[in-house]
């Protein structure tokens, strides 16, 4: 398969070893899918940082956060019967998933949307309670009504859900609480209302009957949601067969909603498409593409934390130009590069 992005060369652009971890005892084993926003007359990058502990030949360690925002360590004997280790996300002890990092998400900034550096006064964004204890992940950030909206994914014991925080200044939250509830996640709110309302792509999962699919929602206010709609699903012998997830808010055209998400196979590789949606009515959809539009082919796409991975959340528009950033392997940040016009060209009305 070939793709028609073009990818920064200085990819890639952010690595683990980049930034600093959050605390003594940890180090950054990956840099995520960064949400993506303009602010000030920079660009600027909402990064996941996934740490752990240094692991040894005899035990996996890996922290967690409780629920008053204290950092603790776990220890398991890799020869116990009860761990189970075949992913390298996901440690299943005695019947229960733990990650195998702790994310949160980290503030950067940039003048030339290459080059990025944390700037001073804006703090990182951990877990708060118990509903996300195993981290923030995967953070979608939308600007509407003079406000930014981050939607992300908040991990525990108990599910993966989506939380709500809200902001003016990157300095100061309102922390809303989960407002989707699990199993959800990929929630990407639409940067306009339509009809006066709040609309958002999330991506909820059945593990029996349904699958990963891409949803739509609708909202008064922006924190309540409902009247659910399904809009695309996976496709059998595809390269999205196994899962789909929105990427960033959908980018308002002339022609309709035009949104990128990811896909992935039974293999587990991820890739990009893109669909179309109708302006005044979002549950319709126009078109979508057969084809991926970003397939992982660099060495670090390929080679990594999690291999073959291409996956994105966030992006800035100027004109015919869609500069998307990702995270390549579950380990690091690059920058690539669409035209509007190709993307236009590889859909297919559905």
């Amino acid at each position: 398969m070939k793709d028609i992005a073009r990818r920064f060369p200085e990819n890639p652009i952010l690595s683990p070893s980049d930034l600093k971890p959050s605390m003594d005892g940890l180090h950054i084993a990956c840099l995520l899918n960064p949400g993506v926003f303009q602010f000030e007359n920079k660009t600027w990058l909402l990064v996941r940082v996934a740490e752990r502990p240094e692991q040894s030949d005899a035990v996996i360690s890996f922290p967690v956060l409780t629920e008053t925002g204290t950092t603790e360590i776990m220890e398991i004997a890799l020869d116990d019967p009860d761990v189970v280790t075949t992913d390298p996300r996901v440690i299943r002890y005695r019947g229960v998933d733990y990650l195998t990092t702790l994310s949160h998400l980290r503030l950067l900034c940039s003048d030339d949307g290459i080059k990025f550096y944390q700037p001073e006064g804006y703090p990182p964004l951990f877990g708060i309670g118990a509903l996300q204890t195993f981290g923030i992940e995967d953070c979608r950030v939308a600007h509407l009504d003079n406000k930014y909206y981050l939607t992300f994914t908040a991990v525990s014991a108990s599910g993966v859900g989506v939380g709500l925080r809200t902001t003016t200044d990157w300095k100061n939250f309102e922390s809303l609480g989960m407002i989707l509830p699990p199993h959800n996640k990929d929630c990407a709110i639409f940067e306009e209302k339509i009809n006066g309302m709040y609309y958002a792509l999330h991506r909820p999962s059945s593990v029996d009957i349904g699958g990963n699919y891409i949803w739509l929602a609708q909202s008064p206010d922006g924190i309540h949601w409902g009247n659910h709609q399904c809009l695309i699903k996976t496709r059998l012998n595809s390269w999205d067969s196994a899962r789909v997830g929105a990427g960033a808010a959908p980018i308002k055209t002339e022609k309709g909603w035009l949104e990128i998400y990811h896909g992935a196979n039974y293999e587990h590789q991820y890739c990009l498409g893109a669909f179309l949606l109708s302006l005044d009515e979002p549950s319709v959809v126009i078109a979508r593409t057969v084809d991926p539009i970003m397939v992982p082919t660099e060495s670090y796409e390929l080679t990594g934390f999690f291999w073959h991975v291409v996956f994105t959340n966030g992006h800035i528009v100027n004109g015919d130009t869609i500069t998307i950033y990702y995270g390549a392997a579950d380990e690091f940040v690059c920058g690539a590069q669409f035209s509007m016009k190709q993307i236009f060209q590889a859909l297919e009305i559905v």
